[in-house]
């Protein structure tokens, strides 16, 4: 009898709580949660949040940069700065959409007309990572200028651009992640494009905001001006080269891969941004390693004006 009672009210009071995992089980419409891709409309001209996170990426960097070069032993003037921010930002497009329309859909080429056709999305990171990479180089040299002290004057404002670009995405309710379980991820999601299929997803674009944003940005922001790592030449672009591989690497397995380049992954167990992330990581550890062997400059001391071996 007793041992009935008690089996009697434990079903009793588990109920309630297998009722509430029940319902926790449900995964989040994205469609419920009252978003659109654009700020605003006037006649046919939208206001899109992609756009509006490239450009306030950029202003947060040519803001930064400016702030930073008044430090002493800067290793560039406001000038230069102002020729980066003009460089730079066609580095990002032009890098960006080479890199997708070479590394993420080839097929673009068949008509060179397409490959222009940016309104219609698709860009690469590592495009746009090697089209700021020329950039720099092209200022370093008409200035003669560090290289690697530019780099690590810029490379503490771009995981903003990352941060911002990843909402963007995530407001889109564009690439999305793999196919995940409510009942092990509660903040699974539907996301109303019929290529996502009716099945809940992981909101990748969150992850990717906030390890190669957020996270990155106050790593970097710290280093920045809470250390000396700003006289070690080559230091914080190393360690923001080998962050971004990283998370990059890491949120891979979480972000659903290209349709056209979904075969590849399977059969390399890799994806293509993971396989192109594995270079970036080494060479971050080749510079990072570079920078910690190598004296400080530009920390006054009569150094202020040495460069980097």
């Amino acid at each position: 009898m007793l041992s009935l009672l008690a089996a009697g009210a434990s079903t009793s009071i588990a109920a309630p709580f297998a009722a509430i995992i029940a319902a926790a089980a449900e995964p989040i419409y994205w469609s419920d949660l009252g978003m659109r891709p654009y700020l605003f409309e006037i006649g046919g001209f939208q206001l899109r949040f992609y756009s509006l996170a490239y450009l306030i990426g950029v202003i947060f960097a040519y803001w930064h940069t400016s702030r930073a070069v008044k430090t002493p032993g800067a290793p560039m003037a406001q000038r230069h700065v102002d020729d980066l921010f003009f460089y730079c930002t066609l580095g990002v497009i032009i890098g960006g959409r080479l890199g997708y329309a070479i590394f993420y859909q080839p097929e673009l080429w068949d008509n060179p007309l397409d490959v222009l056709k940016l309104w219609e999305g698709g860009m690469s990171f590592h495009g746009g990572l090697l089209g700021v990479l020329a950039a720099i180089g092209w200022v370093a040299k008409r200035g003669d200028l560090s290289f690697l002290r530019i780099c690590d004057y810029v490379a503490p404002s771009v995981p903003m651009g990352m941060l911002l670009g990843r909402l963007a995405n995530f407001n889109n309710g564009e690439l999305w992640g793999r196919v995940a379980d409510p009942a092990s991820v509660p903040w699974a999601m539907i996301f109303p494009d019929p290529r996502a299929g009716d099945v809940a997803r992981h909101p990748s674009q969150l992850y990717q905001a906030g390890l190669e944003g957020l996270v990155l940005l106050v790593v970097l922001l710290l280093l920045f001006w809470k250390t000396s790592a700003r006289y070690r030449p080559g230091l914080l672009v190393g360690i923001f080269t080998i962050g971004i591989g990283l998370a990059r690497f890491v949120n891979e397995f979480f972000r659903e891969p290209d349709a056209q380049l979904a075969d590849f992954a399977a059969q390399t167990g890799l994806s293509m941004g993971q396989w192109l992330t594995i270079p970036l990581i080494l060479a971050g550890l080749i510079v990072t390693l570079y920078a910690v062997t190598r004296k400080p400059v530009g920390t006054g001391a009569g150094m202020r004006t040495a460069r980097p071996a």
